[in-house]
C-alpha cells in the first residue's frame, strides 16, 4: 500500500485529501465532457491492454488480499467476491473493450421538436459530473465502474474496501496507464489511497460540491449509512433478496435447470436466488425433486413445514429467514397459495431487486412481470442474469433499486443526464 504509507507519511489529514481529490475530479470532469469519443476509447483500449499485461502483478495483489482477509476468518461468499483469477482478470479486460465498442452516450439527441413560434428545441445527452462510487470485496469494480464512466464522460473518485485495497491499487494503475496513453488526466479516475472511515464520511458530503452523484455497492450497512448520510443523490444499489415463483404450470425439468444455475452458479452475487416460491397446486410434483436437487448440489436448504415434510435434511426456516440475503449456499422454501400470495409475500419480504417466476402460462407470467416491483423481473430464466454485462452494457456500476433517475443495471446510459438546446432566429417573448 505505498500510496496509502505516502500520505500517512506526508502529514496530510483525510480530510485535506479529500478536498483536493475533489477539485481535481472536477476539473477532469471538464476535460472528459469535452474528450471525443475516440479518444475516450483510446483509453479504454490501451487500459485493457495494460489489464493484460499486468495479471500476474494483478492476481499477486489479490493474492496478499486474499490471504489477509482469511486470515480474519470472512465469509466463503466475501472471498468469492473478492478473488481474482486469470479467467477474471480476462473478463475484467475484456469488459473494458466491449464498453469502447458501444456507442458514446454523450451527445445523443433525445428529442427534437419545433414550437409555433420557430424555436427548435432539442433534448441532448451530457455527462453527469463527477461520480462517487463506495464499493467493498469488489475489486472488479475499480474496472468496470471507472472505465463506465470515462465512457460516459464522468470523472470518478473511486473508494474500495479496505480488505481489496491492494488489488484495486493495482487494476487503478491500468486505467491511469490507459488515460495517460490517450493523453487523459489521470484525475478522471481517482482511487481514494487510504483506508480510513473517514474518507467514507468527506464523499458524502459532497467534497464542497464536487461529487454530483455517489453510487454505493456493498452490504446492507454500508448502504444505509449512504442514504442516511449523503448530501447528494444516490444510486442506491440495496441487498438482492431475490425470489422465484415456481407456478402451477411451470415445466419441472426447466425449472430444475433454472433454480439450480439460479442458486449454485455463484452464490455471492446479488441476483442469486434467496427464496423459493413453490404454487400449492403442483407442489405434490414439484416440491419433493426441487428441494431434493438443491440439498444434492450442496445447498441447504430452510423451508416451511411442507417443505420440511419434502425432505428430511430441510431445517425449518426462521422469521428471519423469509427476507435474507444469504449469499451462501443456502435457500429458504416455502409453499404459497398460487400467483396472489407469491406476489404478496415478494412485496412483504423482497428488495425490490430481481424476482423471476417460472411457467408456461403466458397469462400468469404476464402478471407477474407487471405487477412485481422490482427493478428487474425475468420470466423462465436465470436470475443471474440481472447483470449490466449480460443486458448488452458491457459492464455496470450496479444495480439501482430506486425509482428515480437509473433503475436496474447502472450502464453507460444512466450515468448521464441531459439539457436542452434551444435554436433560434430572433424571437422574443411577448
Amino acid at each position: 500500500m505505498d500510496n496509502l504509507k505516502r500520505v500517512e507519511n506526508s502529514g496530510q489529514d483525510v480530510e485535506t485529501l479529500m478536498a483536493g481529490l475533489g477539485r481535481k475530479a472536477r476539473q477532469a470532469a471538464h476535460t472528459l465532457s469535452l474528450a471525443s469519443t475516440e479518444t475516450k476509447n483510446h483509453a479504454l483500449r490501451a487500459a485493457a491492454a495494460a489489464i493484460r499485461a499486468n495479471a500476474e502483478a494483478i492476481m499477486a495483489a489479490n493474492a496478499q488480499d486474499f490471504s489477509a482477509a482469511k486470515a480474519k476468518g470472512v465469509s466463503g461468499s466475501f472471498l468469492d467476491r473478492l478473488n481474482l483469477d486469470s479467467g477474471r482478470i480476462e473478463a475484467m479486460a475484456k469488459g473494458v473493450e466491449e464498453i469502447a465498442a458501444l456507442p458514446d452516450p454523450v451527445g445523443r439527441v433525445l428529442a427534437r421538436f419545433e414550437r409555433p413560434n420557430g424555436l427548435l428545441i432539442e433534448r441532448v445527452a451530457t455527462p453527469l459530473g463527477v461520480i462517487g462510487i463506495i464499493y467493498e470485496s469488489r475489486p472488479a469494480v475499480t474496472a468496470d465502474a471507472g472505465a463506465l464512466c470515462l465512457k460516459a464522460g464522468n470523472a470518478a473518485i473511486l473508494r474500495g474496501g479496505s480488505e481489496s485495497q491492494r488489488s484495486t491499487q493495482a487494476i487503478h494503475a491500468c486505467l491511469v496507464a490507459g488515460l495517460t496513453e490517450a493523453g487523459m488526466p489521470p484525475a478522471a479516475i481517482t482511487l481514494v489511497p487510504v483506508v480510513d472511515r473517514a474518507a467514507v464520511g468527506a464523499m458524502l458530503t459532497g467534497l464542497s460540491g464536487n461529487i454530483d452523484v455517489i453510487v454505493p455497492r456493498g452490504g446492507k450497512s454500508l448502504v444505509a449509512r449512504v442514504q442516511e448520510e449523503a448530501r447528494v443523490p444516490v444510486f442506491a444499489h440495496l441487498e438482492g433478496v431475490v425470489h422465484i415463483f415456481v407456478d402451477r404450470d411451470a415445466d419441472l425439468a426447466k425449472a430444475s435447470r433454472i433454480i439450480l444455475n439460479a442458486k449454485m452458479r455463484r452464490t455471492g452475487v446479488c441476483g442469486a436466488v434467496e427464496a423459493l416460491l413453490i404454487d400449492r397446486a403442483c407442489a405434490p410434483t414439484h416440491l419433493g425433486p426441487l428441494v431434493k436437487m438443491l440439498i444434492e448440489a450442496g445447498c441447504a436448504v430452510r423451508g416451511d413445514a411442507e417443505a420440511c415434510a419434502a425432505a428430511p435434511r430441510v431445517t425449518p426456516a426462521r422469521p428471519e429467514d423469509w427476507g435474507k440475503e444469504y449469499l451462501d449456499a443456502i435457500i429458504a422454501v416455502r409453499v404459497v397459495e398460487g400467483i396472489d400470495e407469491a406476489i404478496a409475500h415478494i412485496e412483504t419480504y423482497g428488495s425490490h431487486h430481481t424476482d423471476g417466476v417460472i411457467t408456461e402460462n403466458a397469462a400468469t407470467a404476464e402478471r407477474f412481470l407487471k405487477e412485481v416491483d422490482s427493478a428487474i423481473v425475468v420470466h423462465n430464466a436465470s436470475t443471474q442474469f440481472a447483470d449490466g454485462g449480460e443486458f448488452g452494457f458491457g459492464a455496470e456500476i450496479g444495480i439501482a433499486t430506486g425509482r428515480m433517475h437509473a433503475r436496474g443495471p447502472v450502464g453507460l446510459e444512466q450515468l448521464t443526464s441531459f439539457k436542452y438546446r434551444v435554436h433560434g432566429s430572433g424571437q422574443i417573448r411577448p
